[in-house]
């Protein structure tokens, strides 16, 4: 199998590389994290002109007709960069929901705006007992005519502070735990009964918890089966999950970079502490992770569009797992070799390993994962 990019992949790849290198330095994302936005307008004007907005959305819809592939290159230039930035709500997650179920009128109304970079989006699932389990919703959405309102409590939601619209979900029907019965809805963030509390996360990027009262939704911002969106939830999951193991894998690489060069001029007796051998064999061990990793995310990147929703499933969750063990052993490793310096908040290689850290946690850590694959027979399950 070709793993090369393609020219216009390469292309792509080099022009962020280039906008990025020049315009998002350690010091410039300081600056943007201690914006009241938290993150760039700026950069995210310039992401849309790039095109990056519209790059999975098919053609007709008005987008780039792009694939996974050239999210993962998004996904990992954004990682090495560190960009705070609302891309994954919006453009992954919320992109997936609009191509895979979004009717005709919504995705012309919506994908335009998104391409434009007119329009944030967030995805507001996690509740305070839900942990991991994409199936445990307790926010209620009671039927009101032709349309539903919506009652509930939905915490950490990425850059929910700074969306214009929300896609929640709620319980049409069922128990709290039940599989059936769950509806994706998009809310107004703006509309009568939503309230927003947003706040930083410890990894410098944004989140916000918001609170639903009685708020009514029309027939037309229902998304799918509104008693079977499960299914639609977790492949959208799914396409968030290989996203954020390509920008794990660009985080992973800029911590690397960082240690070797740190080890190249930091002294002790003299001499570079490059040059003793149980701290090369720490590189190494670094090196070795980031290509497994790298394989990993390939990998998921193949997946990410499958109809198979068991093979896709295996696969983001021996993805996740992997990456998610591999992330930890490349940032203690990073830690470690820096000394007392890696851990104060003037130097870049600590902030990498926070992000590391919470890609981890984000839609389930790297046990989660371990369990679910081996709870489906493993990554290649038995005929």
């Amino acid at each position: 199998m070709d793993f090369d990019l393609s020219e216009e992949q390469s292309i792509l790849k080099d022009a962020l590389d280039r906008l990025l290198a020049d315009r998002y330095g350690f010091e410039e994302r300081r600056r943007h994290m201690a914006s009241p936005e938290g993150w760039s307008p700026e950069m995210w004007s310039r992401y849309a002109e790039m095109g990056l907005m519209a790059l999975p959305f098919a053609e007709e819809d008005g987008g780039l007709g792009g694939t996974p592939v050239e999210i993962m290159i998004v996904m990992e230039a954004l990682g090495r960069a560190l960009a705070l930035e609302p891309y994954l709500p919006t453009v992954v997650l919320g992109g997936s929901f609009l191509r895979f179920g979004g009717s005709d009128d919504q995705r012309a109304e919506l994908i335009p705006a998104v391409a434009e970079g007119a329009l944030r989006l967030a995805f507001a699932q996690v509740e305070r007992n839900s942990r991991h389990d994409l199936h445990h919703v307790e926010t209620v959405a009671a039927r009101d005519g032709a349309g539903f309102r919506i009652s509930g409590r939905k915490s950490v939601v990425l850059h929910g502070d700074s969306a214009e619209k929300l896609f929640v979900t709620a319980r049409t029907a069922g128990g709290a735990r039940d599989e059936g019965g769950i509806g994706v809805f998009l809310v107004d963030a703006a509309a009568d009964g939503v309230s927003v509390r947003g706040y930083p996360t410890q990894d410098g990027t944004r989140a916000a918890e918001v609170t639903f009262e009685n708020v009514a939704i029309g027939s037309e911002d229902v998304f799918g089966d509104p008693e079977d969106g499960l299914r639609l939830v977790r492949r959208v999951v799914d396409a968030g999950i290989a996203a954020l193991c390509a920008e794990a894998v660009g985080a992973m690489t800029a911590m690397h970079a960082l240690t070797v060069d740190y080890l190249k001029v930091r002294k002790q007796f003299g001499v570079p502490i490059g040059q003793f051998q149980v701290l090369q064999h720490k590189a190494v061990d670094m090196f070795v992770a980031i290509e497994q990793a790298r394989s990993m995310a390939l990998y998921a990147t193949m997946m990410a569009d499958s109809d198979d929703e068991a093979e896709r499933g295996r696969a983001m969750h021996a993805a996740k797992a992997g990456i998610g063990r591999g992330g930890r052993l490349v940032g203690e490793n990073a830690i470690q070799l820096h000394g007392g310096v890696g851990m104060t908040m003037e130097y870049a290689v600590g902030h990498y390993f926070k992000r590391v850290t919470m890609i981890d946690a984000t839609f389930g850590d790297a046990d989660h994962h371990l369990r679910a694959l081996a709870a489906r027979g493993g990554l290649f399950a038995a005929a």
